[in-house]
């Protein structure tokens, strides 16, 4: 009945999905437990009618032309160029740390001799991570890096990870740089929006095709056996391929202990009023228990909405209870030690596939999940052909 089965309605699952189904011809079942299909990217109207991401702020950006070009098939785009602020004390600086920020922060004559030596050291345009920075010989630049520690990343990266920086892995630091530019944009890639009818529309488009069957709220586990040597669909052996996205822990039963997550939980709030902060989202790097606060019409480019809808995050270690969604792996030796073992178990099995955040316990943007999913959709087609 089905030539292959998708489990997960992310951005992973429905566009592995949809190569497979238009290119290759395959019957594709799609399983997402969920109610919905858009994994963390799920957006929708609110009561007010204001469009909300349910799961915290996504905006798409990217360099890659070829997934820019493939997505695009399925929406329209409303070009925003993401600019992010922190509340420091009372004033708001644009973050990353960059070159107006400094401006804003030291008086004229230093700011100037600070740029300089800046760009002196690291060029014009660079990403600098501030651990790195930190470890500069110059006393002025260090200076400067304890600032942006102090100021924009030491609390902020205790409440969202639990942990000092020095103690996180330097992929998930390197992702909080200083700019050496006067660009405000959180992002500097060529291409950057969100889709202009939202992200759920365009997945809908996704997993609109004759070859896909889509169905939610269904656990994979009611529908498939994984053992040793063969899966098994309602009890029949499944030879066909199965792309997996979920949890890869929880898909054997956490057998050999939780791999750790950080989680996060939604507090939205509407305001009668025109605006709430003037901005789509500040951070507070040193106050408040949450991390920051979205406010989705700026977002969105939404107009002619009445009041408008925020949402705070408030960060917390993911345990598996009920309704709780494992967000960000936690990037430790010994926790990609754990995450091998289930690797092995599921190397067992024939024609099975992992790719997503959740099944290899990694972290992606949403370009390079959709590169990532076109990749294993051509790689999974090149190997049908030499069967």
């Amino acid at each position: 009945m089905y030539d292959c089965i998708v489990i997960g309605a992310g951005i992973a699952g429905a566009v592995s999905a949809r190569k497979l189904a238009e290119e290759a011809g395959k019957k594709v079942l799609v399983l997402e437990r969920r109610s919905h299909i858009g994994g963390n990217c799920y957006d929708e109207p609110d009561e007010h009618g204001i469009l909300i991401h349910n799961y915290g702020p996504h905006i798409f950006h990217t360099g890659i032309e070829e997934v820019y070009q493939y997505l695009s098939r399925f929406t329209d785009w409303y070009a925003f160029g993401h600019e992010v602020v922190a509340k420091v004390g009372d004033r708001l600086i644009p973050v990353p740390f960059n070159l107006n920020t400094l401006h804003m922060v030291y008086e004229k004559e230093k700011a100037d001799a600070l740029e300089q030596k800046l760009i002196a050291a690291y060029g014009e345009g660079s990403r600098v991570p501030i651990m790195k920075l930190r470890e500069n010989e110059d006393p002025d630049i260090r200076e400067i890096a304890q600032f942006v520690y102090e100021n924009v990343f030491l609390k902020y990266t205790m409440k969202q990870w639990g942990q000092k920086p020095e103690d996180i892995s330097p992929e998930v630091t390197g992702r909080v740089p200083v700019l050496v530019s006067y660009d405000n944009r959180y992002f500097q890639d060529k291409y950057q929006g969100v889709p202009k009818e939202g992200f759920t529309p365009m997945f809908e488009r996704m997993l609109d095709h004759e070859n896909i069957t889509v169905e939610t709220g269904v656990d994979c586990k009611e529908r498939l056996r994984f053992e040793e040597n063969q899966i098994y669909f309602d009890g029949t052996p499944f030879d066909g391929e199965v792309i997996y996205t979920g949890a890869l822990d929880e898909l054997f039963d956490c057998q050999f202990g939780r791999l750790p997550y950080r989680s996060l939980r939604f507090d939205f709030e509407h305001y009668e009023k025109e605006s709430y902060q003037g901005h789509s989202v500040v951070n507070y790097t040193v106050s408040e228990d949450f991390t920051r606060i979205t406010e989705f019409k700026y977002l969105t480019g939404q107009k002619n909405t009445d009041g408008t809808t925020i949402v705070k995050e408030y960060p917390f270690a993911y345990t598996g209870a009920e309704g709780e969604i494992p967000y960000y792996a936690i990037l430790e030796p010994k926790n990609q030690e754990l995450y091998e073992k289930y690797h092995a178990l599921a190397g067992g099995l024939p024609h099975f596939y992992l790719l997503g955040r959740l099944a290899e316990y990694k972290y992606y943007n949403i370009d390079a999940m959709t590169k990532k999913a076109m990749e294993l959709a051509d790689a999974i087609m090149a190997e049908n052909t030499k069967r």
